[in-house]
């Protein structure tokens, strides 16, 4: 007797994660192959650069994965309301729960956002500096802010102590 196991909607979907891994290296393909074609030379890209990038992909990824802003595109793929980060994706054991793995992580949004905009400073320099430059900016200014609410926070606990 063979027992065969059902797939429940709780499995992992793997064949969803599978199409968009092959969309993320397909796409860095695409890439690499138009870099080519435009005579565009990634290898002039500096350590500055590489801080910059990773400064912008981590607030892009944040952005995603957690902004008010962008709730409406973490919405048709979470369960319940996107309102301000922390939702969980749907249990539909389909594309849709992998996308909504994939936009409530801020781990996994961060490597689709270095790779486009990596891709964007190597195929349109222009627009791809301003928008990682930009992005990394924001970055910072949240590390700041972060920073500078601790800082007061500790001086208003010494102040109270004195």
């Amino acid at each position: 007797m063979t027992v065969v196991a059902e797939r429940s909607s709780s499995a992992p979907p793997y064949e969803a994660y599978a199409a968009i891994m092959g969309v993320f290296v397909g796409g860095l393909g695409v890439a690499g192959l138009a870099a080519r074609v435009f005579d565009r030379n990634p290898a002039c890209q500096s350590a500055l650069d590489f801080v910059v990038l990773s400064a912008a992909s981590f607030k892009a990824a944040r952005t995603l994965a957690r902004d008010e802003v962008t709730s409406f595109l973490r919405e048709p793929f979470v369960k319940g309301e996107a309102h301000e980060g922390d939702e969980d994706p749907v249990a539909s054991g389909d594309v849709r729960q992998a996308i909504g793995e994939l936009v409530t992580c801020s781990r996994c949004g961060g490597t689709w956002a270095a790779a486009f905009l990596a891709s964007a400073q190597i195929l349109a320099p222009r627009f791809g500096r301003l928008l990682t430059w930009s992005l990394a900016a924001a970055g910072m200014n949240d590390f700041l802010q972060a920073g500078f609410a601790a800082l007061t926070e500790k001086a208003n606990e010494l102040e109270e102590r004195a």
